[in-house]
């Protein structure tokens, strides 16, 4: 969820702004696809990982989260800087270790009946398909259609936040989260995903300039990811036994 903060404030600094960036979807565009491809990488080279030295997989695990974490925020600065050249290489790292970190979601994907591999390639392209629509939706939103949206999702998300961080301490304590209520919580994530995919494409022009085009990939690259995410955490608690 490290992109709720830059979201916020992004709906912050679109409010009642028109277009600065016409152009900078279009340049973003290739590098988050870019980036897709380096987590790919990342998430393969985890489950190896995972596959062949098990006992090895967590604290590389953790390693590479808390490398994610600093690179995250320091890449973001960067590239809002306009230093692009700096920030590439940092938004490239950032993709294999979000990929490394990604790889046990998808090993429990692959281990869980009725989701395997083709409920990875499903998400993946539920993930496309939802990216074409908001791209034609975001960008003809009215202000106060896009406005209203953006205040609406920025809500939500704190809320799922919340959410997820008591589902996380009830975890740490041994707890596991009903069938249902996962259910619940990522079928939310997802929804709320979906619309700030449709705000991502209304708030970027707004909010970043044509050659601002890195922390618009970064935008980008983030609400696809957490889509994917809770994509795939549906369809693996739906198959839960």
């Amino acid at each position: 969820m490290s992109n709720t903060s830059n979201l916020r404030e992004a709906f912050r600094q679109a409010n009642g702004r028109s277009l600065v960036g016409p152009n900078v979807i279009a340049k973003a565009l290739p590098y988050v696809g870019g980036g897709l491809i380096l987590t790919a990488l990342g998430t393969f080279g985890g489950i190896q990982v995972l596959a062949t030295n098990p006992g090895l997989f967590m604290p590389t695990f953790w390693v590479a989260l808390v490398a994610e974490l600093v690179l995250f925020f320091v890449a973001r600065n960067v590239a809002e800087k306009g230093n692009n050249t700096t920030a590439l290489p940092l938004l490239a790292t950032y993709s294999l270790l979000s990929g490394y970190t990604l790889s046990g979601l998808v090993y429990v994907a692959l281990s869980t009946s009725g989701v395997g591999m083709s409920g990875i390639g499903m998400a993946a392209l539920g993930c496309g398909v939802t990216f074409i629509a908001a791209r034609q939706i975001g960008s003809n939103l009215s202000d106060e259609d896009g406005i209203a949206l953006t205040k609406t999702i920025g809500l939500g998300m704190i809320a799922l936040i919340v959410v997820l961080v008591g589902q996380l301490i009830f975890a740490v304590f041994g707890g596991q989260t009903p069938q249902f209520l996962e259910i619940a919580i990522s079928a939310v994530g997802v929804l709320l995903f979906v619309g700030a995919a449709v705000v991502d494409f209304y708030i970027l022009p707004r909010t970043y300039k044509d050659e601002q085009y890195l922390p618009a990939a970064l935008s980008m690259y983030l609400t696809y990811i957490n889509l994917f995410i809770f994509i795939l955490r549906l369809l693996i608690a739906i198959n839960r036994d």
